[in-house]
């Protein structure tokens, strides 16, 4: 199923993303290990733990609105954390 892997990549990439962000914002403005910083890549790390496990679980009776869903909530989430990653700036 190509649209899994797809769906894996692309959590993994954005998260990931997410992640390089605050790194580059914290050594800019040399802040490395601030507490906003950490908190946006420990939510951004449970994140990518819970979508994962959805796509993951096989009980789901209908997958594809499983998936719509996870990318839906994906994109909602990476979208909070990416405003609080522009507050942190």
């Amino acid at each position: 199923m190509a649209n899994i892997r797809e769906l894996k990549k692309d959590i993994n990439y954005v998260l990931g993303d997410i992640i390089e962000a605050v790194y580059i914002i914290e050594a800019s403005l040399n802040k490395q290990g601030s507490k906003e910083g950490t908190a946006i890549i420990d939510d951004a790390i449970s994140t990518f733990d819970d979508l994962i496990s959805k796509v993951n679980d096989k009980k789901v009776e209908d997958k594809k609105t499983q998936m719509k869903g996870v990318k839906n909530e994906l994109e909602e989430k990476a979208r909070g954390l990416v405003d609080r990653l522009n507050a942190l700036a």
